[in-house]
């Protein structure tokens, strides 16, 4: 016996067998769901990075996450590692920067502004260049 699912756009043929198999996975995936409410985001960003840490995606992430929670020590701490290691990771040189007004250390932000405008350029990405430009504009006047 076929049976069809409609997932958003896409029809997925199913047997039996495959849809009992996809009920299970979404009856586990919701207790899954509730588990992971119950651990935070930062630590299963540790999690992941236990696995990968050098990974700049995780380390950007987890960063945010401290900034977020109020940790801006250790978000500028995570920021600037992530960026000494992966300084063509771009989008970080943002946040730090912006992290670092917050903190009223401008002197190093707008340094951080600078080493970022220098690796947008270097990566060709006008955008986060533009972004950087009007931060550091916005620092600059004041």
């Amino acid at each position: 016996m076929q049976l069809i699912a409609n997932i958003g756009r896409n029809f997925i043929d199913f047997s039996t067998k495959s849809l009992i198999f996809y009920l299970n996975f979404l009856v586990n995936t919701t207790h899954q769901s509730c588990v992971y409410l119950k651990m935070n985001r930062i630590e299963k960003l540790q999690e992941y990075l236990k696995a990968q840490p050098e990974d700049p995606f995780l380390q950007h992430a987890l960063a945010l996450e401290y900034s977020k929670a109020g940790d801006s020590e250790l978000a500028v701490a995570i920021f600037i590692r992530l960026l000494q290691q992966h300084p063509q990771y771009v989008g970080s040189y943002y946040h730090l920067a912006a992290l670092l007004v917050q903190q009223k250390k401008i002197g190093e932000a707008i340094e951080w502004y600078e080493k970022g405008m220098a690796a947008a350029k270097q990566a060709g990405d006008t955008h986060a260049l533009n972004e950087l430009r009007a931060a550091y504009d916005d620092v600059i006047d004041v």
